[in-house]
């Protein structure tokens, strides 16, 4: 089984490769309602993820399923337009497929940002929160299985998930831009179901700032085979949050394109510092 991903995933890159001549080292992701960021990449090709081979395709509202290669601050870059979920019906392995294949094409540093649900009672929708450690019992750990030696240790160190220096960089760019970010803990779910309110108290107990149900398995792989991560999440809705506020995807998608000029400054500077 492990030796049939690997050869998915060399297949998956040369054909990318024989796509796109340039060397991306930097890939980002973009979460739900951030696909808008797309337009400030200088885009020199993009290629549908039906068109990628072994490449899952995005189901979910909000998410667009392509790969965009060009330039951005100055730096080739690769960005997914469209991420896949474990609630999707994916196997963990699947969900992390293209992480994979950015190492296989040479990406060195991995952003992350992700739709998130604040935990924090300090924080308000539309805030944007860096992840600086995470905590993953709430999903699948993708490792599991196999380990692929060349690809990464057995047992990976994940005492910095989220660079620090990458994430000093970021809290200076946003104090020179007047972006007011904070800082914490993301707790992974499976979803699809928003938590329910007795969830979202454990959630905050246990030390959590923000819950989400994505950016950990790909966290988690990145750190395998040797990639710097940096992350974020926007706020889009609030857990501990009045009696009759509903959550809806919709809102969700709202909040997070309201939030999306803020994000889009602080990774095309994020970039540039790179």
């Amino acid at each position: 089984m492990s030796e049939a991903i690997v050869e998915k995933v060399k297949e998956t890159a040369a054909f990318l490769n024989a796509q796109y001549e340039g060397q991306p080292q930097i890939a980002i992701v973009l979460g739900s309602g951030l696909g808008n960021f797309a337009e400030k990449i200088k885009v020199e090709k993009e290629v549908a993820y039906t068109d990628i081979p072994h490449f899952p395709v995005s189901t979910v509202k909000g998410h667009s399923g392509k790969l965009i290669f060009g330039e951005l601050s100055g730096k080739k870059i690769v960005a997914m337009s469209g991420r896949f979920h474990f609630y999707e019906g994916y196997t963990p392995q699947e969900v992390v497929f293209p992480v994979r294949v950015f190492k296989a094409l040479g990406v060195e540093t991995l952003l992350l940002s992700n739709a998130a649900g604040g935990v924090n009672p300090a924080f308000n929708v539309g805030d944007i929160m860096i992840i600086n450690d995470h905590i993953s019992f709430g999903t699948p750990n993708p490792l599991i299985g196999k380990n692929i030696d060349e690809w990464g240790t057995r047992f990976p160190d994940m005492s910095e998930p989220y660079k620090k220096h990458l994430v000093a960089k970021a809290k200076a760019i946003g104090a020179a831009g007047n972006i007011q970010l904070h800082e914490g803990v993301y707790f992974a779910v499976t979803g699809p179901t928003f938590e329910t309110r007795a969830e979202y108290r454990l959630i905050q107990i246990v030390g959590a700032d923000a819950v989400g149900m994505s950016t950990v398995q790909e966290c988690i792989v990145a750190n395998h085979m040797g990639m710097e991560v940096f992350a974020v999440s926007i706020i889009t809705d609030l857990g501990i949050r009045e009696e009759e506020n509903v959550i809806t995807h919709e809102e969700v998608l709202e909040a997070a394109n309201a939030a999306e000029p803020k994000l889009a400054y602080l990774f095309t500077e994020l970039i540039k510092a790179i």
